[in-house]
Parts: C-alpha cells; structure tokens; sequence
C-alpha cells in the first residue's frame, strides 16, 4: 500500500462512520438512501486516482559494459586487438598475444608494439583524421607488413587492430614485377627489329647483308611471338583456376602425340627420350592444357640436357588415387638456393643460356598454373653435376566424383 492510499482509507471510514450515524438517528426509510451514497462516497475516496491504477512500468537499465564483456568480444576476432586505457594494454586478444607476446598485457602500449610510426601514431590525439591507417613494416618478422588503426571510445579508451597486409604487399609487388619483366621481355626484340630494319633502309643494295638481317629480325619476332603466347596462355590458365577441368585423358596417348611433335622439330634431340611407361588410368583433365605441361617440361629437359644423354620420362600409377609423371635430365642441375622460385614468373638461373635456347620464362610458371588447376602436385628436385628431376602428380579419373565425358 502506497503512503497516499493510507489517508484516503482513513477519510473513507468516517465517512462510513458518519453515514452510519445518520442513519440510526432518523431510522426512517431514508437510512438505507443514505447508507448506500455514504458507501458510494468512501468507495471513490478510497480508490486511487486512474493515473495510479495505470501506472507505466520503468524501462529496464541497459547493461553496462563490463570489461569482461570488452574481452569476451575482441577475442572473437582473429586479427590482433588490444584495449587501451590510460596508454596501456587493459585487454589484448589471442592473436595480439601470439604476435606480441603473453607479456604485453599491463605494459605500455608503445612498449608492447615496438615500431616507431606505431608509437607517433600512438602519442598523437584522433583529432583530424581519425582512424587513419598507419602502415608498419618488420613487426612480427622482418618480411611483415601490417596496417595498423586507432579509434577513441566513448569512455576515453582506446581500440588498437593490426591487420596483415603481407599477403596484398606480395601481390602487388608480383603484379609490379610482371608489368616490368613483360615489357623488358617484349621491348628487348622489338628494339633489334627496329634497329635491323633502320640498317636495312641503309643496305638495301646489299643482298647477303639484307638476307642476314631479315633472319635475326624473324628470330627476334619468333621470339615475342612466344612471349605473347605464354602470357595469354598464362592469363586463360587463370582464368579457369577455380572451374575443375572434367575431360578424360589418357596420358599415355598424350605423352606419344607430344613426342611425335618433339621429334619434328628437334629430331635429333628427341631421339634421346626413353620412356618408362606403366599401366596407368586416365586423369580428369584439359587436354589442351595437359599437353602444354608434356611440352614445357619435356622441352625443358631437352634443352638443359646434356647433349646425348637420355631424357628419361615416366608415367606411373601411384597408389589407387593419384597418375605421377616423371621427367628426368642428366645436367649441371640446379643449386639449392633456385629451386624455391623456379615457378616465378621471368625467374631464370642464367638469363643468356635461357635466351639463347629459346626460353620465355615462363615456361614452369605455366607448368605450375595447370598443375594447380588439375588440383595435382609438382615438385622439382636437382643435383649439382647429375642433372634435374621434374615429378607431378595428378588424380586418377576414377577417384574423382562426377559424371565425365568420353
């Protein structure tokens, strides 16, 4: 009962008492006239006013933010987060912890990220351009870049995220690479061309020299010919990275049109190709594509061979699920230190002997496109003195679901 409903009941039994008085003191007919409105009367007094029956009931508090719950949130994040009160680290999540390390929680936060943008950034207010990216080389390893962002909260904290962007930096850095390689590769004969056709304008008369000439400038065309059928085999194989090719191939058959091939225009050299030939089932594949990789690293192996040594090429069933092509030359072989960025695109061991056989570049960064596009496997391995082993595997057609074509 509330502190303004006391008086009113109060106010209602007098009057009760009152009425009651009346009506004993006439006794007459009008006594229950009077009794009735007297009830009436302390029936509303007693009852409290509509506002109060009807009452609206207060709106429930909104949680606060406890730092448990700050902790529970940013560690549902898998970029690094730290919580900054006061300059230090309240809160950091696993991945902040993993980079920085366990200690870094209390610390001050231009300790825990040790980077001199990263603590200017740090000092500074938020005033003017807020959350401005801040981009941090070295923090982690030395070939790391991270960009890093500060937003002020409305408590007077501070949320710090780190995301890597050494993946998107490697990417550019590959596009930027290309761009330039492409252009040398393609500007290098152009400008013989040019030049061998001013010195022909000046030598017209001279049909030995113009018939020497005319046959560097076919070389030189020849050359970025291929150059440019690479690149837009390279950009189709790409392309067509994310769709699985679903034509059966037999490799066997294939290996044998690609050798007749080699034979025509290097007959001499094809003759030293022995093949190991097992029993092996078909592959899921593109057959285009499938015989490009036969031709890039066959060929390679018939160029960097020593001349009259076998180019041995064997085509084996590995277990149940996988086709594993072998190709091995007797070389100089590679050293240790090229092998990881052999697949790069215009990474040549020696540039002139690459040139001068009729490399592009590109010839193993194509091999290893369609390989990844087959979902198969690549690997190359070299002995200094002995010569280069190429090995790719590549899965059985029957291993792989799906209806495929004949």
């Amino acid at each position: 009962m509330s502190s303004l409903s006391i008086p009113r009941t109060l106010v209602a039994l007098a009057v009760i008492l009152v009425t009651a008085i009346a009506a004993w003191a006439t006794a007459g007919i009008e006594a229950g006239g009077i009794a009735l409105i007297g009830a009436g009367l302390a029936a509303l007094i007693a009852s409290p006013p509509p506002e109060e029956l009807v009452a609206p009931a207060a709106p429930p508090a909104p949680p606060e933010r406890t730092e448990t719950s700050a902790r529970e949130a940013i560690e549902a994040i898998f970029e690094p987060v730290l919580l900054i009160e006061a300059n230090r680290v309240a809160a950091a999540n696993r991945a902040a912890r993993t980079l920085l390390g366990e200690h870094i929680l209390g610390e001050d936060v231009r300790v825990a990220i040790r980077h001199p943008a990263a603590a200017e950034r740090l000092l500074s207010s938020d005033e003017g351009t807020p959350g401005a990216p801040v981009h941090l080389v070295g923090l982690g390893t030395l070939d790391q870049r991270w960009e890093m962002r500060v937003r002020a909260m409305a408590d007077g904290g501070r949320i710090v995220h780190l995301s890597d962007r050494t993946g998107a930096h490697a990417a550019d850095r590959i596009r930027i690479d290309f761009v330039a390689n492409a252009s040398h590769e393609l500007r290098t004969p152009l400008a013989s061309i040019l030049g061998f056709i001013e010195t022909l304008e000046d030598a017209a008369d001279d049909p030995e020299t113009r018939a020497r000439f005319l046959a560097v400038m076919g070389k030189e065309a020849r050359r970025m010919q291929r150059l440019i059928d690479d690149l837009m085999s390279l950009s189709r194989i790409e392309a067509e990275k994310y769709r699985a090719p679903d034509d059966r191939v037999d490799l066997v058959q294939l290996f044998a049109q690609v050798r007749d091939e080699l034979s025509a225009l290097a007959p001499a050299r094809a003759a030293a190709i022995v093949a190991d030939l097992g029993d092996v089932p078909a592959v899921r594949g593109d057959r285009v594509q499938l015989s490009q990789l036969f031709h890039n690293v066959v060929g390679n192996a018939m160029k960097y061979g020593r001349p009259g040594q076998p180019v041995t090429v064997g085509l084996h069933a590995a277990g149940t699920a996988m086709v594993r092509l072998t190709v091995r030359d007797v070389s100089e072989g590679i050293a240790p230190e090229h092998l990881p960025r052999l697949t790069e695109r215009f990474y040549r061991v020696d540039s002139s002997r690459s040139r001068a056989a009729g490399g592009t570049g590109l010839g193993l960064a194509i091999v290893k496109h369609i390989v990844e596009r087959h979902r198969g496997r690549l690997d190359i391995a070299s002995v200094v003195g002995t010569g280069t082993t190429v090995t790719v595997l590549l899965p059985a057609a029957t291993e792989i679901p799906g209806a495929l074509s004949s």
